[in-house]
């Protein structure tokens, strides 16, 4: 409401609008040709650029910034990193149905203790965001407007024997989102950070997302809620993710003693997830929960991607394929909750991202981290005019799943 007071009373100017990114760029085009880089691929080269500079090899700065014939230049390059980490990762396993039987009554005897206290835990968390108060109110969507801002911090990078640890190109991209929300697990993101714009959404079967590096794909696997959505955001959605988690016990995050509720994909979901020589070993989430307040303050996932290289020139000989592993955790601290509509709204937060590299022998690796703070604007509950259609996926992406064995 505060907002929305504010708003009335502000004056408006016209300003030029910087244009958005929001297909291939023709520069890039020219320079990489007509190959499709997988996400995987994105990663993979942003740390290749990072080793060689470490290692002080006639790939320098000043080719990454001024460009080359197979180049991009490092702040672009950074960006990319960035919004594939950030930008919008999914929850490691999907929501439980509304209607599950653990949602309405537990029976102590049927399920070990770990699981129980999990469950009481959810309960407090749901009656301290206000969602136990509106189970009578119906809720159809949402809409979240906020802003955010993007750095990408030193990256560490060791040979082996010595370890260096290199300045960070860029002060950070500012940038802001639009997020569209219906039941069940349907949900349109827009973010736009430093002139690119990246567009994902699911319509509760299917997955996609759109960048201007790799166009409009799909992630294998099970459908999975949007990590925002779980940040904060949605309480219910929040408690249907940790229907099913596990206590462990006690843990202190800040001033605050939390209890600690842990969910993992299981082996086939994750198997399910497998992409080329790219192979995920396990995606974990874990939740914190004040035990004074009864509300999520913190949350951390850890993803662990096994990924077999070749080496150059090894002419797909699989006795000489290295394996590479890459281990993403993502730490986000949720704060400042406000009362919208008797539900109890995270509206700002800091997340921190590490990606580290390393080898299954070797003692090289490369760790980089990033951070984005978040800020809430704006919440608004029930917009008239969003329906199903609002959620429907790009073409190419129905076509392809339609098509798909």
């Amino acid at each position: 409401m505060a907002t929305r007071a504010r708003r009335k009373h502000m004056r408006w100017c016209v300003q030029p609008l910087t244009p958005l990114m929001e297909g291939p760029d023709h520069l890039e085009m020219q320079d990489e040709g007509s190959k499709k880089e997988s996400s995987w691929e994105v990663i993979r080269e942003w740390f290749r650029i990072q080793k060689n500079i470490a290692a002080g090899s006639s790939f320098t700065m000043s080719t990454l910034v001024y460009g080359g014939t197979n180049t991009i230049p490092a702040k672009r390059q950074d960006l990319r990193l960035l919004l594939g980490v950030l930008g919008c990762p999914l929850a490691p396993i999907p929501l439980l149905v509304l209607n599950n039987p653990l949602h309405r009554r537990l029976h102590i005897k049927d399920v070990p203790i770990e699981n129980s206290a999990a469950y009481y835990i959810i309960q407090q968390y749901l009656a301290a965001t206000g969602c136990l108060k509106q189970q009578q109110k119906c809720t159809k969507n949402m809409y979240t407007a906020g802003v955010v801002k993007m750095i990408c911090c030193p990256t560490e990078v060791s040979s082996g024997k010595n370890v260096r640890s290199m300045r960070g190109r860029s002060s950070g991209d500012n940038g802001c989102f639009v997020l569209w929300q219906m039941s069940p697990g349907m949900w349109s993101l827009e973010l736009v950070v430093g002139g690119n714009k990246v567009l994902a959404g699911s319509d509760g079967k299917i997955v996609w997302r759109h960048t201007p590096w790799l166009g409009t794909h799909s992630p294998k696997g099970p459908q999975r809620p949007l990590r925002r959505i779980i940040q904060g955001l949605d309480p219910k959605s929040t408690a249907s993710l940790f229907g099913k988690a596990q206590c462990l016990g006690e843990k202190r995050i800040g001033d605050d003693d939390c209890f600690v509720l842990k969910v993992a994909a299981d082996r086939a979901a994750v198997m399910e997830r497998n992409e080329g020589r790219a192979e995920v070993v396990r995606h974990v989430l874990y939740g914190y929960f004040s035990q004074k307040s009864g509300l999520l303050i913190y949350m951390e996932d850890s993803h662990l991607t096994r990924v077999l290289q070749a080496p150059p020139n090894s002419e797909n000989d699989q006795d000489l394929d290295t394996v590479v592993y890459w281990e993403t955790t993502i730490g986000t601290s949720i704060q400042d909750y406000r009362d919208v509509e008797g539900i109890m709204i995270a509206h700002q937060g800091r997340t921190i991202a590490t990606v580290f590299r390393f080898g299954e022998m070797s003692m090289e690796y490369c760790r980089t981290r990033m951070e984005e703070a978040w800020r809430i604007d704006d919440v608004v509950f029930n917009v008239p005019g969003l329906s199903f259609d609002s959620f429907i996926p790009p073409a190419d992406i129905s076509s392809e799943t339609i098509h798909s064995p």
